[in-house]
């Protein structure tokens, strides 16, 4: 028997106290109140554990575990909620730009909410570079508290960009064309297991608000303010603490050997 969605636990799980409605303000409130709550975190990939994305397993680990989780589980579980709650979403690959000097596979999941007469990019699952709020695929500009975002046409695609420094960069490209969940099981299985994956090779742990956008990478821990950017090296150690009161993730229990070496 499949799992059913917990719908009251995951919303006290991310602060509210009832349903949204199923309008835009809804959804903005749904989405923003979602990135402050459940942290994009990879320990399970450092710590050698399958990435399940199954509703029981996500609801289990992000929901009752109160932990985080990369793009396939955070976005899954969102798209569960939307539909439940009755917002017509569909789920979108992407290639991630941010960084790349290659051409990347798709290995990104975002989704697309028709809410409005528009179409609404919606992606809880790119971490503290994402999106606070939903963004319309039209190119409008979007100023989401301390950053700006719109959504760029490239030919079939449609680009992701945020403005740094007065310059547009790209975050990643996609086809707003509906995919399915065996192609995100071929891309969670590389993501999870490749030796060339960026989340087999980092550990890393981020959370965004409307204030801050804290980051931990390996043990370099950063905050971002906009474009005003602080951070320092951690001593092993520290690590542990960190994630418990800066990500709010309830680190498995037991010493573990991290692939990078750090023990949590």
């Amino acid at each position: 028997m499949s799992a059913e969605l917990d719908l009251a636990t995951y919303l006290r799980r991310i602060g509210l106290d009832a349903p949204p409605a199923v309008n835009l303000a809804g959804l903005e409130t749904l989405h923003l109140a979602h990135l402050q709550h459940i942290p994009f975190e990879n320990l399970d990939v450092q710590l050698g554990r399958p990435i399940r994305l199954d509703l029981a397993s996500l609801q289990a680990k992000l929901v009752q575990g109160r932990r985080g989780g990369y793009c396939f589980e955070q976005n899954r579980l969102f798209t569960t909620v939307l539909e439940a709650l009755g917002f017509p979403v569909i789920t979108c690959e992407a290639r991630v730009r941010r960084g790349a000097t290659r051409l990347l596979p798709r290995t990104h999941m975002m989704l697309l909410v028709e809410l409005e007469g528009r179409t609404w990019l919606c992606d809880v699952g790119f971490g503290g570079d994402g999106i606070l709020l939903p963004v319309p695929l039209d190119g409008e500009e979007r100023v989401q508290f301390l950053n700006c975002y719109r959504v760029a046409p490239e030919g079939p695609l449609c680009v992701l960009q945020t403005l740094r420094l007065g310059v547009w960069e790209d975050l990643y490209a996609f086809e707003p064309a509906a995919r399915f969940p065996v192609d995100y099981e071929m891309a969670n299985h590389y993501t999870s297991t490749h030796p060339e994956s960026g989340f087999v090779k980092t550990l890393t742990a981020q959370i965004c608000s409307p204030e801050a956008r804290r980051y931990l990478r390996n043990l370099t821990y950063s905050e971002a303010r906009g474009d005003e950017v602080e951070g320092r090296e951690l001593a092993p150690e520290e690590v542990a603490p960190l994630l418990r009161e800066a990500f709010g993730i309830e680190v498995p229990r037991g010493p573990h050997q991290l692939v990078n070496g750090l023990r949590i």
